[in-house]
């Protein structure tokens, strides 16, 4: 786990931002769940056999006996508050969001920690095939916004109760077959669910697993059919993709749509984006058979991505800095609370530091105007302004300051500096 300093603070509470605008805008709404849940909430919807639960989870007993957890991920408590909050009398589909930490006890990588975060998006109760191409292009809007574009979109199908048993057979079957050749985990996965095996990143099993049975050739007509309409609304809406047999996921609530969107230059933790359909987990966690589907997006990948590609992040400063050399230090008090009020960001020196020294702070804090009190231009009703991004300096009348930091301001944010 990590502190998170500023500027790099900053720019993740920039990504979230943006991120809830551009969720609120395709109609989702906001909602929180606690970072701990009940451990049985993910063994029930993750699957008992996953590494997430088997390996990654943090599980602790508190002082009554209850076995919990940190949240690893955000779908099952999200359906968990969508039937304890009663969002089903709210009509269907109820479209959903979430930000936040995340908890996993992996080995640390790039853009990979143990307390991470993620933006996560859910729509329950529709199996509209137009709605996996929407969360599908919502991820691609994220990309858009932060003007990203060496990523790949990765997509399968994991079938449904009706025909993945036949193909979990098949594969078993074929699995047997290398059985010798599996690495440890793997060979328990074959015998408890033979459909893990397909998301070992051991690149040994990688490369047996070049000839097994594929899943998209194994299809009842129901789930053809609605993987085809997806791959059709994306080529719509002009998104291109690639199809991945092995894409199924490292959890078990997974049916239908499975997508990963992978990012050039970020090695093994390539994968910013990933989500699919979950048609039964609702039902799984006690509520009625309703549809769904939904995304998770890695802040601290997708800052990685961004840096990457070069992505220049503009830190976060103050706007105007006072700087005095009176010895009545009420006027910074006062000229301070009035900004503030008016809604600039604002600052002053605390150090008793010389003019110089209170400059190069002005500079350090990323101010954009300084606005200085000098005892000879107070004598006149005078104070000085200087702004910084565009190197020029005025004087101004001291009854006028808020309204002249305001104008420049407002020149400095249209790029005119004039």
């Amino acid at each position: 786990m990590r502190d998170i300093l500023y500027p790099q603070s900053e720019w993740m509470a920039q990504i979230l931002s943006v991120a809830s605008e551009i969720c609120e805008t395709f109609g989702y709404r906001r909602i929180e769940t606690p970072i701990m849940e009940e451990y049985e909430l993910f063994a029930r919807s993750i699957g008992k056999e996953t590494d997430i639960v088997t390996k990654e989870m943090y599980v602790f007993e508190d002082k009554s006996g209850d076995i919990l957890s940190l949240r690893p991920e955000g779908t099952a408590p999200s359906v968990r508050a969508f039937l304890e909050g009663g969002l089903l009398s709210r009509g269907l589909p109820q479209k959903i969001y979430y930000t936040g930490p995340f908890f996993r006890r992996e080995r640390p990588q790039a853009g990979r920690y143990r307390q991470f975060h993620q933006i996560g998006v859910e729509a329950i109760g529709s199996d509209d095939p137009l709605l996996d191409a929407e969360i599908i292009s919502l991820s691609f809007e994220f990309f858009r916004r932060f003007k990203l574009s060496q990523f790949s979109l990765e997509l399968n199908s994991v079938g449904c109760p009706r025909c993945r048993p036949a193909y979990t057979a098949k594969l078993k079957d074929f699995l047997e077959g290398v059985s010798g050749e599996l690495c440890n985990d793997c060979k328990a996965r074959k015998e408890k669910n033979p459909l893990r095996v397909l998301d070992c990143k051991n690149p040994s099993c990688g490369s047996l697993l070049r000839g097994a049975p594929k899943i998209l050739e194994n299809l009842c007509p129901d789930c053809e059919t609605h993987f085809s309409e997806v791959c059709n609304f994306l080529q719509m809406m002009g998104y291109s993709y690639t199809l991945n047999s092995r894409l199924v996921r490292g959890l078990d609530y997974y049916t239908r749509t499975t997508f990963e969107f992978k990012f050039e230059g970020l090695g093994a933790q390539s994968t910013v984006s990933a989500g699919g359909r979950y048609d039964g987990l609702v039902e799984e966690l006690g509520g009625p058979s309703l549809p769904a589907v939904g995304f998770s997006l890695g802040v601290e990948r997708l800052m990685l991505a961004m840096d990457e590609e070069g992505f220049n992040f503009n830190p976060g400063g103050i706007e105007v800095f006072i700087a005095s050399t009176v010895t009545n230090r009420s006027k910074v008090l006062n000229l301070l609370r009035k900004l503030r009020e008016s809604g600039f960001s604002s600052d002053a020196d605390f150090m008793q530091r010389s003019l110089k020294a209170q400059m190069k702070h002005a500079d350090r804090l990323n101010a954009k105007v300084v606005v200085i009190i000098g005892e000879d231009e107070l004598s006149r009703g005078e104070l000085v302004v200087r702004d910084l991004v565009n190197s020029k300096q005025f004087t101004v009348k001291e009854k006028e300051i808020v309204s002249r930091v305001g104008e420049m301001l407002e020149r400095i944010k249209r790029g005119n500096g004039d």
